[in-house]
């Protein structure tokens, strides 16, 4: 497995499904902007997934949420950290950080941290959001610059906490597709999926009715296609992120949810 399909699989639950796209498709009827569709996380919730590579566990990614002040703003704080584990490090070592500080009212990014580790390459970048002006600093290359960005853009962890909090989920039916607009290192994208019903999963936890969507992502170097990938969300009122398959060019991965506390809403277990 190469750098890339590690950086894109850590945070593929938040949406690491990127294609370029220079116009908003955002379905209006389904997103909310204005206030909240459900009230599905609060502080202090946290989360830790477990990625496979074929029968291998390969690396393993934390997801936390604290209440922060940020630069005046009263903001949710969300922390990411991905490695690799066991003989995988050996060979090959990740240390994947992320932060994003985002309103906690209306979910709007703020300020966004990569800072990234793998193998020999290395990335470290801050994005801060004001006006609908990106501005880019990359702390290693020691350069700034500055981008025009949609009004409703998530920063790559925002668009987790948004998707569960303002997207209207009940208003879709089985093959609809929607988008969500993101900005990402110094350009503007789309994240789109579709919608494809739901489906009772079984978990570590015990079986869960489940939301089943197929991100959509770019076939070619890493994904076998378009469609490679599907994505299965808890029903209930948290909407976390329960678990994943990839296949890819060679071999497949799967993202499994292994441990998690502090849910705002009650985590619905299905008895029969």
């Amino acid at each position: 497995m190469n750098r890339r399909c590690f950086s894109l699989l850590f945070f593929i639950f938040i949406s690491s499904t990127l294609s370029s796209q220079q116009n908003s498709k955002t379905d209006a009827s389904l997103v909310n902007y204005s206030s909240k569709v459900r009230d599905a996380f609060k502080a202090g919730e946290w989360f830790k997934f477990k990625v496979y590579y074929g029968i291998f566990n390969a690396c393993y990614a934390t997801l936390e949420l604290k209440e922060e002040e940020y630069n005046g703003y009263k903001t949710f704080h969300a922390k990411g950290v991905g490695r690799t584990s066991g003989l995988t490090r050996f060979f090959f070592k990740i240390d994947d950080y992320y932060d994003s500080y985002f309103l906690s009212d209306v979910i709007k990014p703020v300020h966004f941290i990569r800072n990234i580790s793998e193998g020999n390459y290395k990335k470290h970048i801050t994005i801060d959001f004001s006006d609908n002006i990106a501005s880019v600093t990359n702390i290693i290359k020691g350069t700034q610059n500055k981008f025009k960005v949609n009004p409703n853009a998530q920063d790559l962890m925002s668009c987790f906490y948004f998707l569960r909090n303002h997207f209207d989920i009940d208003k879709m039916t089985v093959g609809d597709t929607a988008t969500v607009d993101m900005f990402f290192d110094d350009s503007n994208y789309e994240f789109e999926f579709k919608y494809l019903g739901k489906e009772k999963i079984k978990t570590k936890f015990g079986n869960v009715m489940a939301l089943k969507f197929r991100p959509f992502v770019v076939s070619g170097r890493v994904f076998r296609s378009s469609e490679s990938i599907t994505l299965w969300i808890s029903s209930d009122e948290n909407k976390i992120p329960l678990k994943l398959k990839a296949n890819l060019r060679v071999g497949s991965i799967t993202v499994e949810l292994d441990e998690f506390k502090g849910l705002k809403n009650p985590f619905d277990i299905v008895i029969n």
